[in-house]
């Protein structure tokens, strides 16, 4: 028999090497019927079902079809999700508004909001929509 098992995944580990009481009465019923079994031999992937596609929502679109992102703060998470609409919709202009771009992407980084956008190939301003951005001729798109 092999009790065998990710120890650092789960925090309840019986003495006996099975995760729960339960699990344990289920093995020793089995020995005391004599019956061979293998405890956790393999995993098994699998795919969780996506319910949907994830979008996307411009907080403003101006007249001249440039999108506005008006971020606080500015998490990992929003990063990569522009980082994947500029390489899937590189028509679109979407640009930044940082309450404060001279904020760090973490405690621990030094890279700023402005010089992530600056190095991500987007144009950022601070506090306000910049009046040229407005006054800008540009193409629509939607």
């Amino acid at each position: 028999m092999r009790r065998t098992f990710n120890k650092r995944k789960y925090t309840t580990v019986l003495k006996s090497g099975f995760r729960s009481k339960f699990e344990e009465a289920l093995a020793g019923n089995l020995e005391a019927r004599g019956v061979t079994f293998r405890y956790e031999p393999f995993k098994i992937p699998y795919k969780k079902p996506v319910k949907r596609d994830p979008t996307y929502l411009p907080d403003f679109v101006l007249p001249n079809g440039i999108i506005i992102e008006a971020k606080g703060y500015f998490e990992s998470e929003d990063r990569t999700k522009h980082k994947l609409i500029q390489a899937q919709y590189p028509e679109f202009d979407i640009r930044f508004v940082f309450q404060n771009s001279n904020n760090k992407l973490s405690k621990t980084s030094k890279t700023t909001y402005g010089a992530w956008a600056t190095n991500n190939g987007f144009k950022y301003a601070d506090t306000f929509i910049p009046q040229d951005w407005i006054d800008e001729t540009h193409k629509s798109k939607k």
